[in-house]
């Protein structure tokens, strides 16, 4: 059982690239939580530390200071209650799709059962491209692949990063979609990086502005509506949009919106 309310917890992370006087400063003082069966958007400009703040709470680059705790235990490396989906995909181009849904649970040697395997291709609708390649399928499908390698691994918490961006609209709303699905039925939680503010809306029950001139968080902004039915109509769902823009575009006014 856990000691804590929070999933993950990051503490005064922060992260400088290079050696001496040659030091590049990318995050600073990052605090941030997330919650059981919960879910975070984080958004900025290009080169305010997304992705490295991403990375870093994957255990996949060390942080320079600070700390991560997922369910109380510290981060030092990748953990099995972890999946990452990139936006590149990371499939394999050798491999058809049956090999490359399997890969993960095989690198950290999880038995998955046909049923499972049956049922997060069924859930993602591609249980029929078993035998084709990554370069005959669309990107939508070959993203959809790689949510199923990533939820075949059973995650307490999936870390996505800009994973919907390559593809067009309609296609994005749709994976938006089967997202919220599997999280509603698998019970994890989830932090997505996008630079979409419709995205991070949608996805984010809390959505965390990155901030360049501080190379920390900027703000961060409730929106607990985010993933329930009717949504993307709702005037909350403008609301929010309009807000968060308004924040990513004058991030230091002092004066709160009317």
């Amino acid at each position: 059982m856990a000691s804590s309310p929070d999933l993950l917890a990051v503490t005064g992370l922060g992260k400088t690239f290079g050696p001496g006087t040659h030091q590049k400063e990318v995050l600073r003082d990052v605090h941030f939580h997330i919650g059981y069966n919960d879910s975070l958007a984080i958004v900025g400009p290009s080169g305010c530390g997304k992705t490295t703040l991403l990375l870093m709470t994957a255990g996949l680059l060390p942080p320079t200071t600070g700390e991560i705790h997922l369910e109380g235990e510290a981060i030092q490396g990748p953990s099995r209650k972890m999946a990452v989906v990139f936006q590149a995909y990371g499939l394999f181009p050798w491999k058809r799709v049956a090999e490359n849904i399997l890969l993960g649970a095989q690198f950290q040697k999880l038995h998955v059962s046909q049923e499972a395997l049956m049922a997060i291709k069924r859930e993602l609708d591609i249980e029929n491209l078993d035998h084709l390649y990554p370069h005959q399928l669309s990107g939508g499908q070959r993203q959809r692949v790689a949510l199923a390698r990533a939820m075949l691994l059973r995650p307490s918490l999936l870390l996505l990063d800009e994973p919907f961006a390559a593809l067009d609209l309609i296609t994005r709303e749709h994976l938006q979609d089967h997202l919220l699905i599997l999280f509603k039925k698998r019970k994890f939680s989830f932090v997505i990086v996008t630079h979409n503010i419709e995205e991070a809306v949608f996805l984010g029950r809390r959505i965390v502005i990155m901030d360049p001139e501080t190379h920390g968080i900027g703000e961060i902004i409730d929106n607990p509506n985010a993933g329930t039915t009717g949504f993307r109509t709702a005037p909350d769902y403008f609301s929010k949009n309009m807000t968060l823009r308004h924040l990513i575009e004058h991030p230091h006014e002092k004066q709160p919106l009317a």
